[in-house]
């Protein structure tokens, strides 16, 4: 049998144990192991990798304990605005969403923008009217209300601060999901979804959106799914340089993600982090923050999931 692997994430930041409960840590756990096993189970019947890490990010995206999709944060208008991306390593096809407000599940735009559209990046009301036309559906701005996220909102809302997520330092909250994967065919993919920073504006997009900043999968190479402050992700095309390095260095997924994240990154100030998986099926998930919600699934069948650095 071919190798085949899974690994998700949902955020990075300084996580703590000290700012868990121990059912809040339990809601979690139990998240990250449904997305990744969902996924998992698709690339064991043979599955496509494309198909896996979709259906994984679309599980977290239904879930309100992520900053993505059902579970995103609120603009300074008090509004939701999400991004997403997606890329099949076979032929090298992307779809990406930024700015939509009316779509439970970015990522499955994503996927329909990657398969159905002459063009690979769609923002806002274009966005949404591609969705309509091809009879997706759409949900009120209720459905992504929670007391949770609006309460994070009245913090900040009178200041010029951005809040990410997962943390009680507001300035170290990397609110993302994503995930990777690796098929018995050989064929790699990624897929990257969020719901931004509390309190953004002027329309800002981060890496979430951006091919090769924050998710790229390349046949024969990688697939990488990265989450922290966006604009250091965007700066050094973080998730594009790990299969540059690969590719044009000859380093090891370990050896690239680890660059990438300890270094490259952490040089311009930012931190986070991302996980990647290489065409042998090895995955790593380096990060240089505290914490960061993380689920692998390995060929032998083995399920890591882990919080806390």
């Amino acid at each position: 049998m071919n190798p085949f692997s899974i690994a998700i994430h949902g955020g990075a930041g300084t996580i703590l144990p000290s700012s868990m409960t121990p059912d809040k840590e339990a809601a979690y756990r139990a998240m990250l192991e449904k997305s990744v096993v969902a996924g998992h189970g698709i690339l064991a019947l043979g599955g496509s990798a494309i198909d896996a890490v979709q259906v994984a990010v679309e599980i977290m995206e239904d879930s309100p304990l992520f900053n993505a999709g059902k579970g995103s944060v609120y603009t300074h208008q008090g509004l939701h605005e999400m991004d997403a991306s997606m890329m099949d390593g076979n032929g090298l096809r992307v779809g990406s969403v930024a700015g939509v407000r009316k779509i439970a599940n970015p990522i499955k735009l994503s996927r329909l923008i990657l398969e159905q559209s002459q063009h690979v990046f769609l923002i806002g009301e274009g966005a949404e009217a591609f969705a309509r036309v091809h009879n997706m559906d759409w949900v009120e701005p209720e459905y992504f209300a929670t007391d949770y996220r609006y309460a994070q909102l009245l913090q900040i809302q009178g200041s010029e601060l951005t809040q990410l997520d997962h943390s009680e330092d507001a300035l170290k909250k990397y609110g993302t999901v994503g995930a990777v994967a690796l098929d018995m065919k050989g064929n790699l993919a990624a897929a990257t979804s969020t719901g931004g920073l509390t309190n953004k504006r002027y329309g800002r997009i981060g890496d979430s959106a951006i091919i090769g900043a924050g998710t790229y999968a390349e046949n024969g190479v990688c697939a990488v799914s990265c989450t922290g402050w966006g604009e250091f992700f965007i700066r050094g095309m973080a998730a594009y340089e790990v299969a540059a390095l690969m590719k044009y260095k000859e380093m090891s997924i370990v050896e690239a993600s680890n660059y990438v994240i300890d270094e490259k990154i952490a040089r311009m100030g930012g931190d986070g982090g991302m996980i990647a998986v290489d065409s042998k099926g090895i995955i790593h998930l380096p990060f240089n923050t505290p914490g960061m919600y993380r689920a692998a699934i390995q060929e032998s069948g083995k399920m890591e999931i882990s919080i806390y650095g």
